[in-house]
């Protein structure tokens, strides 16, 4: 028996739509890892801008694709682990890449640590040439401290278990930004998690067109209605973060923007 064979699968989703733009630079960034047993899935929203042929381009080395309309990311996202067969999940969105061995080194972490559900990494903050513009704040959390808001999760380098994905996925769809804080939330209810520091294992992408610049003010809303779904009160420390992001929202838009602008500039 090939010894790869005997390593976990894991399965790599990428939802995407009309991003042809960054589609290849994220797909190479999975189908480049030196671990030899990934799965990887791309779930495309019916994309008019050439992702289609981007997709036909590299179907040999893709697990599933499909292009077809969506009501968005979230979908689209559970879509593709409801095609997945893999031990460990992730998804990496059509904008974002990995770092090189970043998938090996989180299986060699969950495969060392079976209490862990959830082990994540560092995070870049990239422009859409690729540089380096700063660094994601993450942190330690755990269910306590996501309940009041301290995220610090870079999405990008999240890796679970297939087997905690079954307890408490998929997501919910009635999210379109903090789905993946909901699932979070789930996740550190039932199983510790894992920060590893200095373990940049992916790099998240800032441009004008992203999700995180153009639509940032959907994202605490949506949090503050899954907190109080659960039963928290808007006089929490939730809600006080929330009141405050409210009025600091326009600064942070614009900073964040700012940046992009800047890299453009000194091209």
């Amino acid at each position: 028996m090939n010894m790869d064979d005997q390593k976990p699968l894991v399965s790599i989703v990428t939802p995407s739509y009309n991003q042809a733009a960054f589609l290849a630079k994220t797909m190479e960034s999975v189908l480049s890892q030196d671990y030899p047993n990934i799965e990887y899935i791309v779930i495309d929203g019916g994309s008019t801008d050439g992702s289609v042929a981007l997709l036909e381009k590299h179907a040999d080395r893709l697990a599933y694709w499909v292009s077809e309309p969506d009501s968005g990311q979230t979908e689209a996202i559970n879509k593709g682990f409801a095609q997945a067969n893999g031990e460990i999940l992730a998804w990496i969105n059509s904008d974002d890449t990995y770092q090189p061995g970043a998938v090996a080194e989180a299986v060699k972490y969950l495969t060392a640590h079976s209490e862990v559900g959830m082990v994540y990494g560092e995070a870049h903050f990239i422009d859409e040439h690729d540089q380096v513009i700063g660094h994601f704040p993450a942190a330690q959390t755990d269910h306590q401290r996501l309940q009041r808001g301290y995220v610090h999760i870079p999405q990008q380098s999240a890796f679970w278990r297939a087997s905690v994905w079954q307890q408490v996925g998929p997501l919910d769809e009635r999210l379109y930004f903090a789905m993946d804080y909901y699932l979070w939330l789930r996740i550190a209810e039932h199983y510790p998690i894992k920060f590893l520091p200095d373990a940049f294992w992916a790099n998240f992408r800032l441009h004008s067109d992203s999700k995180t610049i153009a639509e940032d003010d959907r994202c605490w809303p949506e949090m503050m209605d899954i907190h109080q779904r659960d039963g928290g009160s808007r006089l929490s420390l939730l809600g006080v973060k929330y009141a405050a992001r409210k009025l600091l929202a326009p600064l942070v838009t614009w900073r964040r923007r700012k940046r992009v602008q800047q890299t453009r500039e000194a091209d």
